[in-house]
């Protein structure tokens, strides 16, 4: 009988997780295993609840980390996303069943018959965005097609945002997430298909290529497309659809002022500066204009950025950058320097809540002409450490984990949340949360 869960890291996104299997463990007779390289962290995380015990692991110590992989029936990495190939090799190795919520990578299909052979369960992408996303849009994919019915568009954004009463700075943003992926996000060529039509966004276009959406009661979002929507068309079942994309939702105006870093160059993660030391946010930002003695550093940006308008002035001018503040790093790439930055500035308060905004637009054909469905999920977070992402990401791993061990999924083998077997039983217990979908129907 399985019973032994390892979680493998303790980060932001771990609270509702970590609780989620931690208040199930005495009443299911379980053990759970929290391993994190700060120690107290991952105690206090498991408020001494029976059936848990916390490990001190450097992840990179391999007889550590395969000694408690061993002693685990199922493992659950909520490591940085290149750990997971690691930790999904030493699954396959010691034949243990693997849980995450981030992408499915080429690592994970080579494995794929080994997975099969052996007998396992690997699931990745069961989170937000890879997840509830996933799980919702199949629903309705699977419910239309067993209508008959066919599947002209899909349009499907996903933000992780504040909600409206922490929005207290110009940007309306602060890190929710892993800064490091909002600091390079988009980097890259974008991929989608509209109306027939290959598209292809590169780096330097893409917060220009936005779609405006709107949810009831907050207001206006700005939509730019994700990396590779094309690769879900098989996923989904869509292979000829004629229109696909997914992408990520900020707040409206947000994207144009993030392009004036991507215009300079300051979201460059390629090379190293090394600026003096007392070097300012204003110097740094002149280090990526051209020289012109007679013009002062706001009037070049004027000549480098022609569309810059007073509100992407105002967020820019907000964070420091016409001031004489001192840079809190002077080594390393760019967009290190620009992290550490915003770090400062748009690091949550503990009083502060944020908000996850996902919206999937279809057009369906069906037998009484096109009609066009909205499917709209907004969750708010309860303070910075019961955050709506942590909610968001944890709780769909969770209870696929609680699922598999009760042998409610018995599948075997590589799989996203794709299929009913999965995504029902995992949508019920969402709603059970407050993690529902509000659906608007209307015929063209």
């Amino acid at each position: 009988m399985m019973n032994t869960i390892l979680i493998l890291g303790a980060g932001k996104s771990s609270a509702f997780l970590i609780d989620y299997l931690a208040e199930n463990c005495e009443k299911k007779g379980r053990t759970l295993i929290l391993a994190d390289l700060d120690l107290n962290g991952a105690k206090a995380k498991l408020k001494n609840r029976p059936g848990t015990k916390a490990e001190q692991l450097d992840s990179e110590d391999g007889i550590k980390r395969r000694n408690l992989i061993k002693s685990a029936d199922v493992v659950i990495s909520i490591l940085p996303a290149s750990m997971h190939p690691v930790i999904a090799a030493d699954c396959l190795e010691l034949c243990k069943h693997f849980f995450s919520a981030s992408y499915e990578s080429d690592t994970f299909r080579e494995m794929k018959p080994e997975i099969e052979e052996k007998g396992l369960f690997f699931l990745n992408e069961c989170g937000l965005d890879p997840g509830i996303d996933h799980m919702s849009a199949m629903k309705i994919i699977h419910e239309a097609k067993a209508k008959g019915e066919e599947i002209l568009s899909f349009k499907s954004y996903c933000g992780g945002l504040l909600a409206p009463e922490s929005e207290d700075n110009p940007w309306a943003y602060k890190f929710t997430w892993n800064p490091r992926n909002v600091i390079l996000a988009g980097q890259g060529t974008s991929r989608y298909i509209e109306k027939g039509d290959l598209k292809y966004v590169p780096y330097h276009q893409l917060f220009k290529r936005l779609e405006r959406i709107s949810f009831q009661g907050l207001g206006d979002f700005d939509g730019y497309p994700n990396r590779d929507s094309l690769s879900y068309r098989q996923v989904y079942g869509l292979e000829n659809i004629p229109t696909m994309l997914r992408g990520t939702l900020r707040r409206a105006g947000f994207c144009k002022a993030w392009d004036v870093f991507v215009q300079l160059g300051m979201t460059d993660d390629s090379f190293q500066m090394e600026l003096p030391q007392e070097t300012t946010l204003k110097q740094f930002l002149n280090a990526f204009l051209p020289s012109q003695e007679l013009l002062t550093v706001e009037e070049k940006l004027a000549e480098a950025i022609p569309d810059l308008d007073f509100p992407t002035f105002e967020k820019l001018q907000w964070l420091g950058f016409f001031e004489k503040r001192l840079l809190p790093k002077t080594k390393g790439t760019p967009a290190q320097i620009l992290q550490s930055i915003l770090e400062i500035d748009w690091e949550l308060q503990p009083e502060d809540r944020d908000m996850i905004v996902m919206k999937h637009l279809f057009e369906i054909k069906t037998k009484d002409g096109v009609k066009n469905v909205s499917s709209s999920l907004v969750s708010f977070g309860e303070d910075s450490v019961y955050t709506a992402m942590a909610k968001t990401v944890g709780l769909p791993l969770a209870i696929a984990v609680d699922l598999f061990l009760d042998a409610k999924i018995q599948m075997r083998g590589l799989h996203l949340p794709v299929l009913p077997e999965i995504y029902e039983p995992i949508l019920e217990e969402l709603e059970k949360f407050g993690i529902r979908f509000e659906e608007t129907f209307n015929a063209e």
